[in-house]
């Protein structure tokens, strides 16, 4: 069975959108906290009970692309409640080999992903890193074949510099919500021919993208 379809797995995403969509008017309001914010901490934990998610296509598209590329290792910076994270290990699950390492910084996401991960029963492929990322992906010594970029944007040059000299040939690097202008600097670095990328970008919803790219 295709683990996104188990019905058990299925239930416990459609239950995460539809609670990230009734968030979506509180959002408007909790942006007054986001401009106050001034460092990664204090913006993860005005947002430590929002779940920030990629779209429910993305998600179909980032398990797609794991299943294809088949990779020993998936990186995500920004877990948030984890919706990202199950898709991802569905695919890992489901190609019988890898496993998903995932970032997040505010400690209420990190517990509250975690008894998600358990729920569907993909706990065992996935290993949670809590922190600033900068910090805890650092460890990482094996080669890194699949990146998901989804946390802060102006974080997206600094995580991928961390990461670039683990990147195995080919790797894929996905990173979300490319429309918005904290994330130019990003799409700007990546797709310059001379930091050694070639990617795409690929429409979202209304002007937002993902930009998926290759390690040439």
């Amino acid at each position: 069975m295709i683990t996104l379809r188990d019905p058990k797995v299925a239930s416990v995403i459609d239950r995460m959108y539809t609670e990230a969509s009734d968030q979506m008017a509180q959002l408007h309001e909790r942006g007054a906290q986001l401009i106050k914010a001034t460092t990664a901490q204090e913006r993860a934990d005005a947002f430590s009970d929002f779940y920030l998610p990629v779209t429910p296509e993305s998600g179909q598209l980032l398990y797609t692309l794991v299943r294809a590329t088949r990779p020993a290792l998936v990186v995500e910076f920004g877990m948030s409640l984890g919706l990202s994270a199950i898709h991802l290990a569905s695919a890992v699950r489901d190609n019988g080999v890898g496993r998903v390492v995932t970032t997040e910084l505010s400690a209420a996401k990190v517990v509250a992903a975690k008894a998600s991960f358990a729920e569907v029963g993909l706990d065992d492929v996935i290993t949670v890193l809590e922190g600033d990322a900068l910090q805890t992906l650092a460890g990482i010594e094996e080669p890194v074949n699949f990146v998901l970029l989804d946390g802060w944007k102006d974080l997206y040059v600094p995580v991928i510099g961390l990461l670039e000299p683990k990147l195995s040939p080919g790797a894929l690097v996905i990173a979300d919500n490319t429309g918005l202008p904290d994330a130019q600097p990003y799409v700007d670095y990546i797709r310059d021919p001379a930091n050694g990328y070639v990617g795409v970008s690929f429409p979202v919803r209304n002007s937002d993208a993902m930009e998926i790219s290759c390690r040439a």
